[in-house]
């Protein structure tokens, strides 16, 4: 479980991530309801919604907000929401993906469009940018009071498969299937953990020049400020 410089990509969309934690809430909201409108609003019959719960939990979403949209989904009148992917070239090659839920593709498309249009970049064919990225699960933990050799073992004892210190935080590795595994056994042994949710994690990086940055971070704040945009990852490297 050795870290790599690949947090850099994560660290610096979860900075910008902290800064908006409005939105993480309107992503949850939106994952609620379709989750119930998929498989119903039992969670005990419902995986899916099960899983959104879970992740409600871990971002602190009051249970209220939880249990109201619950009832909202079930409403005939509540429009559906759909996740999609959109895969880009930004400046440079560099590889960008962009994580939609959305209630009217069309209008996503057109959205999709500008960007590229205003900021610079190509929308690519499905699977030609995501293809070096890994889904995995991440959990972050605070460093304040706890040792970072004593985290390490837990985490290992619990499954994960790789653990970094970044800034203030330790962020855990696992893969998408035991996420939620290894936070319940942290959280049994008395850590608090401050976010769980999956990552796309770059498998390789692009150098770029600061102008090339500078354009790249252009189109992926463009793309963050969408409101059918709920995550944006990339694969630069500053040179």
């Amino acid at each position: 479980m050795a870290g790599h410089s690949k947090w850099a990509n994560t660290k610096h969309r979860k900075g910008r991530a902290d800064a908006a934690k409005g939105k993480v809430f309107t992503r949850l909201t939106k994952e609620i309801i379709s989750a119930v409108k998929q498989g119903g609003p039992d969670p005990k019959a419902n995986p899916k919604l099960r899983l959104v719960m879970e992740k409600a939990r871990a971002a602190n979403m009051p249970n209220d907000n939880v249990e109201r949209n619950i009832k909202k989904a079930s409403n005939a009148d509540q429009s559906d929401y759909i996740e999609m992917t959109y895969e880009f070239y930004g400046h440079n090659g560099v590889g960008i993906i962009a994580e939609i839920m959305t209630d009217n593709k069309n209008r996503t498309a057109s959205d999709m469009r500008i960007a590229t249009n205003k900021k610079g970049g190509t929308i690519a064919s499905p699977g030609s940018v995501a293809f070096n990225f890994d889904r995995k699960g991440v959990i972050q933990v605070a460093k304040e009071g706890l040792a970072e050799d004593d985290l390490f073992l837990m985490a290992t004892d619990a499954g994960a498969e790789d653990f970094e210190a970044v800034d203030d935080r330790y962020l855990i590795t696992t893969t998408p299937e035991t996420l939620y595994e290894v936070k319940s056994k942290l959280e049994a042994q008395g850590i608090k953990c401050q976010e769980a949710d999956f990552e796309m994690i770059p498998k390789s990086y692009v150098t770029c020049s600061p102008e090339s940055a500078k354009a790249n971070m252009e189109l992926i704040e463009w793309l963050e400020n969408l409101d059918d945009v709920d995550a944006v990852y990339h694969n630069m490297s500053e040179g």
